[in-house]
């Protein structure tokens, strides 16, 4: 496939993802508020379970985006372009066990709704799996705006799309990757910090659907001045 073409699959990933997750959270209610009770799982199994395949394809989206993304990053800086292939491929594996720790919400709501005792071991079990899916996410997330940085770093460099775009993603990245950074330590910011990353990467999908990446520029390191010629030597005169 041309770079161009790989560019609009790339760019129709990354809209993919972002449907796939945020209806998939919506749908399971992985949100805190919406799984407070085990009862309330209980209730709404069914949109848990489809919601948790939703958030599983934004997985496979995830490391697809990764593996299409390195022969055309990869001309322009080999050691960024296995990073993000590595980095996306850590973020599908979290988000996946993240998703597993949701799932388990369902076995437990079902065990409380039957059990005739107490049932406090139950719903302590089920604020661990639901800890579980929160760390999950946002370590999956700072890989995710680690990674991001170098990608739209070849992306400037190489200009594979126009260099106004990559500076928003270097920034967006930035600020995305320092909020999931506070969030673990318990500040509680990412949400707010996420919306720059979150609608530079719509807005790259769309870019790339239309227009896919960029030929960029030709070998080694980019902004490097072309070797000199060297003069031949004269011809010796007997």
């Amino acid at each position: 496939m041309s770079t161009r073409t790989v560019g609009r699959i790339v760019g129709a990933l990354f809209l993919l993802a972002f449907v796939a997750y945020i209806a998939g959270g919506t749908l399971a209610g992985s949100e805190p508020q919406a799984t407070d009770t085990l009862s309330a799982v209980a209730d709404n199994r069914t949109r848990l379970s489809v919601g948790a395949l939703l958030m599983l394809v934004n997985s496979a989206v995830v490391l697809g985006i990764g593996v299409l993304t390195l022969p055309v990053l990869r001309p322009h800086g080999e050691i960024s372009a296995y990073a993000y292939l590595a980095g996306r491929t850590v973020e599908a594996v979290l988000l996946a066990v993240g998703i597993v720790f949701l799932l388990l919400l369902g076995p437990l709501a079902q065990e409380a709704v039957h059990a005739t005792g107490d049932t406090s071991v139950l719903s302590t079990l089920g604020r661990i799996a639901k800890e579980g899916n929160r760390y999950c996410y946002q370590v999956a997330m700072i890989a995710a705006g680690a990674v991001g940085v170098l990608f739209c770093r070849v992306l400037f460099r190489a200009r594979l799309v126009p260099r106004f775009m990559a500076v928003w993603g270097l920034a967006g990245y930035a600020v995305f990757l320092a909020g999931m950074i506070l969030d673990v330590l318990g500040y509680g910011v990412g949400v707010f910090l996420a919306a720059p990353g979150g609608l530079f990467e719509v807005a790259l999908g769309v870019l790339l659907i239309v227009r896919g990446f960029a030929a960029g520029a030709p070998g080694g390191p980019v902004g490097d001045p072309p070797p000199a010629a060297t003069a031949s030597p004269a011809p010796r005169v007997a």
